[in-house]
């Protein structure tokens, strides 16, 4: 069945004509989004923040799923059209010919190569025909409300466009009072007024004509202060001539040159106080001289918020203007801002091309046509192009020019590996400032007068503020603002107020002086306000969620947010992204001592509310991640603890993703404070997440703490438990004696404890574990145990992993039809069980098996299928690992450039995660691209999808 959709008036959609009933207002805003942007990926917080007027209300992610949900419902029927889940985000599958304003921009486009005025009059009727009122009737949020603005903005455009036409066909009768009544609504529009001028000239009204020229030449004039621009003055008089011999031009076409009469030159003043950054300086000098000749040159300048990005990247950029002739463009991106969302990267295209010259009317709807324009544009230039502040690789990449010429600088608190990784992109690593450089920033704050008068309490202020550009800052400040004061009274200041880090006194560590200026915040705040600061000094950091906070201080997570807003206010907390605080560590230092103040009963009330805060909502996220693998039953919550509950697989990936820094650091302080049971049990909620995203080290570490207590309080199933999750980790490293004796020390616990189950599970990862050392008999032979196993005890889901880690053991003896046979038993029984891990791993297998026996399209979509269920799923390794099949099979069809771009970004993602087999694809890369690889041993391409036994584990 055929769909078509309607954006240019009320959003509609139809199937083979019939109306569909798309929902309410919110739900018809989340569809028209996917529309807008058809065939890409929107991410969530994109949706969230396009669809919502203000800030998105609480449970507005499960609203936007349901949503989702409904509108796939609406659309089932049609053909060719879906709402796929994407990464990060969702993709509206659909051929954009069907939605009538990726239609209209076609038409419009079109106009550009018509044969003729009159295929180009039919183009533009066919394509203003489309409108039917306002876009988006009735839908009223900022991102709809822009966007309709520029969609008018296009339309007028391409009216003015076909006026002109029409002119020069001499249907200038026809037009007189469609002119009249626009002009009338837009008294100001000198394009607008010529067409009219001209209408009339040719109708043989020259003096209504020249008359027309009089009135707007003095509505300018009266409105704007300005005469009429030249085109118009021209055009008044060949009219006052009688000269017949002109005509409007037919087809606006996009200039291919900035239309600037000069370079842009967008760069903020440079810091007025500077100093040091010597090396960091020379760093992004030396980057530039060593420009690829492939492509732009590519620096980031990464570290702490308020360590001085901004400040050294500008300084750089003034000092060397003569480099870039052709001018300078910079954005902020406000990837880290408390009070701004991140800036889309379409919305900072959109800035560039104005500053380069682009005319509204010239600039496509297409974010790639806009990508390609950018480009086209700056190519061969010589300049610089500051993107400040970047939250991640993803907001960059649309914003980096194609070819070499340019150079780049962008900043964030992020160390953007994705750019260096994949762009090439030089790293710039900015840490505290030392002592000379922090003495010389302090100095050029101050009066000379001040400085030079007071040497020494110069140096004893600059030896406190330990050198962090933030706090030099404060002082400068406090300083400036009480200009008669001496600077010894200052300093003497900043020594009476140490008894916050006594501890810290005359141990040589300049940082800890710092205590004194964080107190200055400290004693204005409010006691909910300090109370909660006290406790942060418990919490291990790196940051905290709003209702982490809220569990930390036991209150409601409404008041809490205020409390935050205020340590905010006061520079105690910074919020990095929204709703997560964080703080220095000097600062985190500072509530640490303070909160040593509190009775030991509070701090120990406080510290267990936190832990079990992470701990009841790392369960909740990993039951979402692995429904069957059926986890110990949390104890109940103490008062005041209010666990985040993730609802789906989705949501669960955001939080643990969110929270991983601060887990890792949360078993650290169970084990530290004695904590056994809580150690154990974050071990376990840790372990499918850890393994998805590859953290293999930290997998170790982790059930290495839960074995050692596990060990210590004589408990053997959460000894077998902690044996089998850390398996995985030393297998893919390549550590396989150590999987090896763990899984034998398992097997021998489930063994003593009767646990047939649990037997089955280590039984598969031993199998893998075979299977990696060459061994496939002794691999077949552990499968088919485990198969038995699962069937006598009921384990359906158990069973379906057997069978597919028997259908890849035949794979590997060449045995491809037993192969098939096995796995699609396993997808069968899988998808009844909803699986969807072992589902994954079931259609690699099957593709594997398809491509051997030459059935190249087959393996082609059952890798396709692995790794769209691995990317909803987040299983980045699995995800990696189809699409290194995926472009093996593309090698084999005779499409080397997609499998080429499939192994680029299994490249990027096994770079990520720190995987060994880097190498391998980095090989494959190379000799797909004719170029002599190292003489290094290659692997065969497959290796067998690894065991998830995570997903399957027994109750502890």
């Amino acid at each position: 069945m055929v769909a078509q959709f309607r954006l240019l008036g009320d959003v509609e959609a139809f199937i083979d004509g019939n109306a569909i009933d798309l929902g309410h207002v919110r739900q018809r805003c989340v569809l028209a989004v996917l529309l807008v942007e058809a065939n890409k990926v929107v991410h969530v917080d994109q949706l969230l923040d396009r669809v919502w007027v203000d800030r998105p209300p609480q449970r507005a992610h499960g609203a936007l799923y349901s949503y989702l949900s409904r509108l796939r419902r609406c659309l089932r029927s049609a053909d060719d059209v879906a709402i796929v889940r994407q990464q990060g985000g969702y993709l509206l599958k659909v051929d954009p010919l069907m939605v009538d304003l990726h239609r209209f921009q076609e038409l419009v486009s079109r106009v550009r190569l018509a044969v003729d005025d009159d295929d180009a009059l039919r183009q533009f009727d066919e394509a203003i025909g489309l409108w039917r009122g306002d876009p988006f009737a009735r839908l009223d949020t900022p991102w709809f409300n822009t966007l309709r603005t520029a969609l008018r903005q296009t339309r007028l455009a391409a009216e003015r466009d076909r006026t002109d036409i029409a002119l020069r066909r001499g249907q200038h009768s026809a037009l007189l009072s469609e002119l009249s009544r626009e002009l009338a609504e837009q008294p100001l529009d000198e394009r607008l007024a010529g067409q009219l001028m001209l209408a009339l000239s040719r109708s043989g009204r020259q003096a209504e004509a020249l008359d027309q020229y009089h009135q707007i030449r003095q509505r300018l004039a009266d409105v704007l202060g300005i005469d009429p621009g030249r085109d118009l003055q021209e055009l008044f008089l060949r009219i006052l001539h009688g000269d017949r011999e002109f005509a409007a031009s037919a087809v606006v076409r996009a200039p291919t040159e900035p239309a600037t009469a000069h370079p842009p030159r967008q760069l903020p003043p440079p810091p007025a106080h500077f100093a040091g950054r010597a090396r960091e300086l020379a760093a992004l000098t030396h980057a530039v001289d060593r420009q690829p000749e492939s492509g732009p040159a590519v620096m980031t300048v990464a570290g702490m918020g308020g360590i001085g990005k901004t400040w050294l990247t500008l300084r750089w950029a003034h000092d060397n203007l003569d480099r870039f002739p052709d001018g300078q463009l910079a954005v902020n991106l406000r990837g880290f801002e408390p009070t701004a969302e991140a800036l889309p990267p379409a919305v900072a295209l959109r800035g560039f091309l104005d500053a380069l010259g682009v005319p509204p009317d010239a600039v496509p709807l297409d974010l790639d046509a806009q990508v390609g324009l950018y480009r086209s544009i700056v190519a061969g230039r010589r300049m610089l192009i500051v993107l400040d502040n970047a939250r991640d690789a993803e907001q960059v990449r649309p914003l980096l020019p194609g070819v070499a010429g340019c150079v780049v600088v962008v900043t964030s608190r992020q160390q953007l590996s994705g750019l260096v990784a994949v762009e090439g992109a030089h790293p710039v690593t900015l840490d505290l400032l030392s002592t000379a450089d922090a003495r010389e920033l302090l100095a050029r704050r101050l009066s000379g007068d001040r400085v030079e008068s007071e040497p020494q309490p110069v140096d004893d202020i600059v030896e406190r503020c330990s050198g962090l550009p933030l706090a030099l800052a404060i002082v400068a400040a406090r300083a400036a603002t009480r200009p008669g004061f001496p600077l010894a009274a200052l300093g003497r200041e900043l020594a009476d107020l140490q008894g916050g880090l006594d501890g810290f006194s005359g141990s040589g560590d300049p940082a800890t002086d710092l205590r004194s200026v964080f107190s200055w915040s400290y004693r204005a705040l409010g006691e909910p306000a300090a109370r909660l600061f006290r406790l942060l000094g418990l919490h291990p950091g790196p940051d905290t969620s709003v209702r982490a906070a809220a569990s930390l201080a036991a209150v409601p997570e409404r008041q809490v947010r205020g409390i935050l807003a205020e340590l905010t206010r006061a520079q105690l907390l910074v919020e990095w992204v929204p709703g997560r605080y964080t703080c220095h560590d000097l600062l985190r230092a500072y509530a640490a001592e303070l909160v040593e103040s509190e009775p030991a009963e509070t701090r120990r009330d406080a510290l267990h509310r936190i832990v079990e805060h992470y701990l009841h909502s790392a369960q909740c996220a990993d039951r979402r991640l692995s429904p069957l693998r059926n986890p110990s039953e949390p104890q109940p919550v103490q008062a005041g603890v209010q666990p985040e509950e993730p609802a789906d697989n989705a949501q669960a990936l955001t939080w643990f993703t969110e929270e991983y820094a601060v887990l890792r650091q949360v078993v650290e302080l169970a084990a530290r404070d004695g904590l056994d049971r809580y150690v154990w049990q974050l071990a376990g909620a840790l372990t499918t997440f850890l393994g998805r995203r590859g953290h293999w080290e930290d997998l170790i570490a982790v059930q290495n703490r839960a074995l050692a207590v596990a060990e210590r309080n004589g408990d053997r199933a959460a000894q077998a438990q902690a044996h089998q999750d850390i398996v995985p980790a030393y297998s893919e490293t390549g550590r396989l004696e150590l999987a090896r004796a763990h899984l034998e020390r398992a097997l021998t616990l489930l063994d003593e404890l009767a646990d047939r189950v649990g037997q089955a599970h280590a039984l598969l990862t031993l199998s893998w574990v075979s299977d990696k050392e060459g061994d496939q008999a002794a691999a077949l032979r552990h499968d088919q145990r485990a198969l038995k196993l699962f069937r006598d005890n009921g384990h359906q889901a158990g069973a379906a992993r057997a069978l597919n880690a028997l259908g890849w053991d035949h794979a590997m003896l060449g045995e491809y039809q037993e192969t098939v046979r096995y796995c699609q038993q396993a997808v069968v029984l899988q998808r009844q069980l909803g699986d969807r891990t072992g589902e994954a791993n079931s259609w690699d297998t099957l593709g594997y098996a398809h491509h051997h026996l030459g059935r190249y399209q087959r393996a082609a979509r059952c890798y396709r299928r692995a790794l769209e269920l691995n990317r909803e799923l987040g299983h980045r390794y699995n995800e990696a690992e189809a699409l290194r099949h995926l472009g093996d099979t593309q090698q084999a069809l005779g499409h080397p450039e997609a499998a080429n771009l499939c192994w680029l970004r299994a490249l990027e993602i096994l770079t990520a995660i720190g995987h060994p087999e880097v190498e391998q694809v980095r090989d494959k890369l190379a000799a797909s691209q004719g170029v002599l690889a190292d003489a290094r041993p290659r692997s065969a391409g497959f290796v067998r999808p690894p065991a998830d036994p995570t997903a399957l584990t027994k109750p502890r």
